[in-house]
């Protein structure tokens, strides 16, 4: 028998990529399952409201500030205490003065609260200020 012979006989080796597929499968469908849980802004229920304006579109996505029914205060997802709400504000106003504020706040929050929230946006400056709400249908009464 030749060389040639000898190699042609030899049972030539297969990678098998099914596991590894099953494997990356169930990675991606684990990930797309929790990432959207892994959401940290704070539990807001807003109030429902019949004809709420349109959204502006601009050119940079707006700041978030966000007040739960307990009183406490999130920007951008972090919680700020009310002391430093102010210089939070003035610093993120100041390194893009063009983007506007959207305020959420949950519908059991005390009017007042809300209220001295927008006047210190205000006192800051930014160039917008928008209460975010739920669209409600007239048929939904």
């Amino acid at each position: 028998m030749s060389l040639s012979a000898k190699k042609r006989d030899r049972p030539q080796p297969v990678m098998n990529v099914t596991p590894l597929v099953d494997v990356v499968l169930v990675l991606l469908i684990i990930f797309m399952v929790v990432i959207p849980m892994m959401d940290t802004a704070p539990s807001v229920s807003l109030p429902d409201i019949f004809n709420p304006d349109e959204d502006p579109k601009g050119k940079a996505d707006p700041y978030t500030l966000s007040i739960t029914s307990s009183g406490e205060t999130y920007f951008e997802k972090l919680p700020v205490a009310e002391d430093q709400l102010a210089d939070t504000l003035s610093k993120a106003n100041q390194e893009d003065a063009s983007r506007r504020l959207i305020l959420r706040a949950d519908r059991a929050t005390e009017y007042a609260d809300v209220r001295k929230l927008f006047k210190v946006c205000q006192g800051i400056g930014f160039p917008g200020i928008s209460m975010r709400v739920n669209s409600l249908k007239q048929d939904e009464k």
